[in-house]
């Protein structure tokens, strides 16, 4: 009990000390945007060994068992039994279903045309928050947002031809369910530190991930090649963990709205690693959008809700 006791306490303190340094959420989501704008490229070179099916599978086990080889060596205990449905909700949402549904569209469809749903995914987490933690942003704050997602949305829709397929069913619901676990996982960081939030998310879906991954791998060919392990490797350590530490982080302490913008410039970033690491073109386009996003990340970071 005094060990429990003692573990709780330095949590406390631990979520005290992020949600006292208010300067650092800023900069700790951007990393986790910048984390996050390579996932789709590097799922993309994942595709090119793995099936869909097994590449989601594996990538959350490997990301599992980085979190809980962290939690366990630093002796982190379980978290209250209150806070059990929301890891679900976070799991169910940033550990499964997301990355999931972005895979199986990304099988059809460019990176471009799959950012269109990052670009909506700032405005929804908003709306989510504002239903499930009670946050009233300003009309400056919902102008500027909804000003940022429509010129993202413009963007990436003429970058993609403006041709809509099957994918984007799975792309809407991943924006969905992925807008319920940020929302989720931003709330849960106020009571414990962000990255025991992404941690038990992924320990709590390795019942599943497991056998999961065990079927997957039998039935869906392998070819293990430089872009696919690196691909593999990113979004396990990089985009499901790591990028999701600093993202909470970064939402406990400036706030789910406000935090949810900074991924406006996300669509950007990832057409800019698209070109980089998958020879994909852009055009004159994209640097006076990005202007406009910048400009809307810095009437939302000045609003006041």
């Amino acid at each position: 009990m005094r060990v429990q006791s003692s573990a709780t306490t330095a949590s406390r303190i631990a979520v005290a000390t992020e949600r006292e340094q208010p300067g650092l959420g800023t900069p700790q989501a951007a990393l986790g945007v910048i984390a996050f704008s390579l996932t789709f490229p590097a799922t993309a070179w994942g595709l090119e060994g793995f099936g869909p099916w097994s590449l989601v599978a594996v990538r959350s086990v490997l990301a599992a068992v980085i979190a809980g080889g962290a939690l366990l060596a630093l002796r982190v205990p379980p978290p209250a039994r209150r806070h059990w449905p929301g890891l679900a909700v976070v799991a169910a949402g940033v550990v499964l279903g997301f990355p999931l549904l972005t895979t199986l569209a990304l099988q059809t469809s460019t990176t471009a045309h799959a950012a269109v749903v990052v670009g909506l995914l700032p405005l929804t987490t908003a709306l989510f928050s504002a239903l499930r933690v009670g946050t009233r942003p300003s009309r400056t704050f919902w102008a500027a947002a909804l000003a940022g997602a429509a010129a993202v949305l413009a963007f990436t829709v003429q970058q993609s031809g403006g041709a809509l397929s099957t994918a984007d069913l799975y792309l809407f619901a991943a924006l969905l369910v992925c807008a319920a676990g940020y929302t989720e996982g931003g709330r849960l960081a106020r009571v414990m530190p962000g990255w025991h939030v992404i941690g038990w998310a992924l320990v709590l879906c390795l019942p599943l991930t497991v056998p999961v991954a065990a079927f997957t791998l039998a039935q869906e060919p392998v070819h293990l090649t430089a872009h696919s392990v690196t691909g593999l490797l990113w979004v396990a350590a990089g985009s499901q963990f790591l990028g999701l530490v600093v993202w909470y982080r970064g939402m406990a302490a400036i706030g789910i709205p406000k935090a949810s913008q900074l991924q406006l410039a996300q669509p950007l970033l990832t057409l800019v690693w698209s070109v980089l690491l998958l020879g994909e073109h852009l055009t004159v386009a994209a640097p006076l959008t990005a202007v406009a996003v910048l400009v809307c990340i810095a009437v939302t970071q000045r609003a006041r809700g």
